[in-house]
């Protein structure tokens, strides 16, 4: 999808009529909700229900207004509905045979899904992965292979610079300005896709 900021898509969302913006809001944050729900056990083709709903869950409040940015980021808001989604897929996974939310070893569905901090701890691991990856996608269009490759061999795969000098054939010098400027513009990427929102613990260093 074309790059576009987090509150660019949320204000096109309120119009109920704007199609393209609900497009754009399910492409954007579809994948990190169902990749969380098959994290907490909801089998794949569950999980794209679970994030299907928890999208349609999350567009409805916010077009009621419910949604308040001031008192919580997007992406809390986010997890609160997953989590809820994916609790209740499981326990209509459990074995009609058995009472509700029992599984075969006589533990309950809610026993076997992380409690909500550690599924917190998980959700932020993973959303954290999915924006950088969007900004390195973004990043790696704007730059030169070579600098972009430098970049990733240092960061990514944790050569030293001179290492990955010897790599490419490149003085060190130009590793170290690879590093820095496309170090930069991920870092910028990140506060214009999440501007509406605090910025996020730094993940690179």
């Amino acid at each position: 999808m074309d790059w576009v900021t987090t509150s660019t898509i949320l204000q096109e969302l309120k119009d109920f009529r704007n199609a393209g913006a609900w497009r754009d809001f399910v492409e954007r944050f579809h994948r990190p909700v169902a990749g969380f729900a098959r994290k907490l056990g909801v089998s794949p083709v569950d999980a794209e229900d679970v994030a299907q709903e928890t999208l349609a869950a999350f567009a409805e409040s916010y077009r009621r207004g419910v949604y308040d940015p001031a008192k919580g980021r997007l992406s809390s808001w986010l997890f609160g509905i997953a989590y809820r989604q994916a609790l209740r897929q499981r326990r209509k996974d459990a074995r009609p045979d058995r009472p509700e939310g029992a599984r075969e070893d006589g533990r309950s569905v809610e026993s076997r899904i992380p409690d909500e901090k550690h599924a917190t701890d998980l959700w932020t691991r993973h959303w954290e992965r999915f924006v950088l990856d969007q900004c390195l996608d973004r990043a790696r269009g704007e730059f030169p292979a070579e600098t972009f490759r430098a970049f990733e061999l240092v960061v990514r795969f944790e050569l030293t610079p001179p290492e990955a000098a010897r790599e490419l054939g490149v003085p060190v010098k130009k590793v170290y300005n690879a590093k820095h400027r496309v170090l930069m513009r991920v870092r910028a990427l990140r506060r214009e896709l999440e501007a509406m929102e605090e910025p996020p613990g730094d993940v690179l260093s």
